[in-house]
């Protein structure tokens, strides 16, 4: 399976977007400080998940929620009360 998934930052409140096909790694790589683009936002919580069979469909949903602000906005709407 792979995985796009949303961090929040404990510290500043941020959300991050990424994608992997291992979860639980990649939330202990960011925790750890091993992912430059979050190593200063840390303690990071995941707030949200999608599941992919395909990687391809994985990465183009993280291209969209990066590069698409209305399509970030609308998954934000869905998930307001997990973001909080």
């Amino acid at each position: 399976m792979f995985y796009v998934y949303l961090l929040r930052s404990k510290k500043d409140n941020q959300l991050y977007t990424g994608s992997t096909n291992n979860l639980e790694r990649r939330l202990k790589e960011h925790n750890n400080g091993e992912c430059i683009s979050t190593r200063n936002r840390r303690p990071l919580e995941l707030v949200y998940y999608e599941a992919y069979i395909a990687e391809s469909d994985a990465r183009e949903r993280e291209s969209n929620l990066k590069l698409r602000s209305r399509a970030l906005e609308q998954l934000k709407k869905r998930i307001k009360e997990s973001i909080k």
